[in-house]
């Protein structure tokens, strides 16, 4: 009887948010060597409560990677995100760039202000008008890439990748090359956090000056989380809870 009634009271829960609840749509854009397939079960999580999500992957990376040549640049990847947006008539868009997708994320907004309504950069660069990724890492890109560039390609830097799919893919070195153009006025006027992965409740200090910092001085809110840099991957389920808590803190 007792489990009877928790099944009914679960249920009952989930029909009254689907009544209650406006549908919000997030566009997932992930970081460097990285796909859409690291966020499947956000994208599960945040479907089951009534949101609308994409996770698309980059050119060249992901299921995508059979597409990938050195000719792939930033720019691509920005026309990447923006078709998705023209073609699936996106608007009020919550658009999340992940650690390099905060480049581009940055490249969307310049381009389709009016389409998003909240930007998230999640442990992501915050780049200036005229920089690259590669300007961004400053000091730590010529260790970082020291023998992994390859045919126009960089390797994923940081340790063995799986040795089956899904896992990280060679990126072109193009994408971290390329400058951004960034002087749309509108672009400010679009709410933006910040989310800062933390250990014992201190911020990843070699990441910082590329995100954290340059939030910090366009004033922008920056929330904590505690875990690793990769959250979607290590715990999907309380990076859409965090997400949740920002956007109604945001709305308070």
């Amino acid at each position: 009887m007792r489990k009877l009634l928790f099944i009914l009271s679960i249920a009952f829960s989930t029909l009254s948010y689907g009544q209650t609840h406006q549908p919000r749509t997030f566009l997932f854009v992930p970081g460097a060597w990285d796909g859409g397939w690291d966020y499947a079960k956000v994208d599960s999580i945040l479907t089951a409560n009534g949101d609308i999500v994409y996770r698309p992957t980059l050119t060249g990376l992901g299921e995508r990677v059979h597409l990938s040549n050195a000719n792939i640049n930033l720019s691509t990847y920005v026309n990447d995100i923006t078709n998705v947006i023209r073609f699936e008539n996106l608007h009020n868009i919550i658009l999340v760039g992940h650690s390099y997708g905060g480049m581009v994320i940055s490249g969307v907004a310049e381009q389709m202000p009016d389409r998003i309504k909240e930007l998230v950069y999640l442990d992501a660069m915050v780049p200036n008008n005229g920089e690259s990724a590669k300007d961004l890492c400053g000091e730590i890109w010529a260790p970082m890439t020291k023998d992994k560039i390859k045919a126009g390609l960089v390797l994923y830097p940081f340790g063995a990748t799986k040795l089956t799919t899904p896992t990280d893919v060679p990126q072109p070195l193009k994408t971290f090359t390329e400058p951004l153009k960034i002087t749309n006025p509108a672009v400010k006027k679009i709410p933006t956090v910040f989310i800062s992965m933390t250990k014992d409740g201190k911020s990843n200090i070699g990441t910082d000056k590329m995100g954290l910092d340059r939030a910090k001085e366009r004033n922008w809110k920056v929330y904590t989380f505690e875990g690793g840099h990769y959250s979607m991957r290590e715990q999907p389920a309380n990076l859409a809870k965090k997400l949740e808590e920002i956007l109604q803190d945001q709305h308070k």
